[in-house]
């Protein structure tokens, strides 16, 4: 398909093959699914005017005055008119294997319907239950210029959500969108990838193998039509698609103009959560990760069960508190001040005499016996040849 009609979109059909302003709506362009791939072709995402128009009127009634001349043509959504050919967009979709998702179908994703101006309707290759698929969704965005800290955590980060049965939604751009949607699949977890160009072109080209493979095991997704290049104004429009997918989203690295950050702030503006990933102070690369946690809402992150607590259901992936948290607790957390300086004098090996250990933590020699010998029963310490050392699983590393 050609890139030859105005704004990068495809030419889908012959100039003289296209209905021409004036006709009333008749065929395809009187179906509202077809009416939203119309608009998406004339149209550009993210359309404040166009978004009222088709929510107050429907597709179909929008396009019919636009070719009766009884719409405002501002927006310049003449300019592409004569190109418009629904047949042929229609023979395209079909062609490419795409499915069409406009809102009321049963794979419609309802996140997206959150935001002021929706998608006109989602092209999808792979799975059409794109509802299905995204309904555990977790976005986890970045850099295209990622470290290498930045590409482990990332990876790191959508291997253990994979596993634990959440899909990984991401933009398929370099560095940490690519990170995460490899790691998901190398575990044979699902993962959507969301394009600002057509769904079915490869953006960035190297990535074609990348994106096949998440077509066929779940699903590639685009709101503007087969063919269509991508633009700066597309990607914007693109991270709102991602952050609505989601039940969350997380920021593994970004400076301080990443457009991940677009993603975050469309997330948070419809009160969805946002997670963080904290890097070096030093490095530029997470700058923007640690403007999140200081100047919003956004919840520091670090490893995958973090992350699957910000985004599942109340009462699901519930992490232990600090004050029970089993793995974090220590065998002497709950001692005395003046048992557990008794207990920290306590060599590991070697072990020590009373006197010693009497002089070492400033405790009474008569008081010590009583304190060694509670820390004893408790199994924290042991008395091997009349000199004491610290029993084998008290050692103060964090237990289990």
């Amino acid at each position: 398909m050609t890139s030859g009609a105005p704004g990068g979109l495809p030419a889908p059909g012959t100039r003289g093959d296209a209905p021409r302003r004036g006709r009333a709506p008749r065929g395809r362009e009187g179906d509202e699914r077809w009416a939203r791939v119309a608009w998406s072709f004339l149209g550009e995402p993210k359309d404040p005017e166009l978004g009222r128009l088709i929510g107050e009127l429907g597709a179909v009634e929008t396009l019919a005055r636009l070719r009766e001349g009884r719409l405002s043509d501002r927006m310049g959504w003449g300019a592409r008119l004569p190109d418009l050919d629904v047949d042929g967009l229609a023979h395209v979709v079909a062609y490419r294997r795409l499915h069409v998702l406009v809102p009321g179908d049963p794979g419609w994703p309802d996140g997206v319907d959150r935001l002021e101006q929706p998608p006109y309707c989602l092209y999808v290759r792979g799975e059409p239950d794109l509802a299905g698929l995204v309904d555990r969704g977790v976005a986890v965005v970045g850099s295209r210029a990622a470290t290498e800290y930045g590409l482990r955590v990332a990876a790191d980060l959508a291997e253990g959500l994979a596993s634990r049965g959440f899909t990984v939604i991401s933009g398929a751009a370099y560095g940490i969108d690519s990170a995460a949607h490899r790691a998901s699949l190398a575990v044979g977890g699902s993962t959507v990838a969301v394009l600002a160009c057509g769904a079915d072109r490869a953006y960035p080209s190297v990535h074609r193998t990348m994106l096949d493979e998440i077509a066929r095991t779940a699903a590639v997704v685009s709101e503007v039509p087969p063919g269509c290049a991508p633009y700066r104004s597309r990607f914007l429009a693109r991270n709102r698609v991602i952050a609505t997918l989601a039940r969350a989203t997380v920021v593994v690295e970004a400076n301080l103009r990443s457009g991940s950050l677009t993603t975050a702030k469309a997330a948070r503006e419809h009160h969805l959560p946002v997670g963080a990933v904290p890097g070096p102070v030093t490095s530029m690369a997470s700058a923007g990760c640690h403007a999140l946690v200081r100047d919003t809402d956004a919840v520091l992150v670090t490893d995958a069960a973090e992350v699957a607590e910000l985004a599942a259901r109340i009462g699901e992936h519930l992490l232990p508190g600090l004050e029970d948290a089993g793995r974090l607790r220590r065998p002497a957390d709950d001692l005395d001040p003046t048992s557990y300086a008794v207990w920290s004098a306590v060599p590991v090996r070697g072990g020590v005499t009373a006197e010693r250990l009497a002089a070492a933590s400033g405790v009474e020699p008569r008081r010590l016996v009583a304190i060694l010998g509670a820390l004893e029963v408790r199994g924290l310490v042991r008395r091997e040849a009349g000199r004491w050392r610290k029993a084998g699983q008290a050692t103060g590393a964090p237990a289990g």
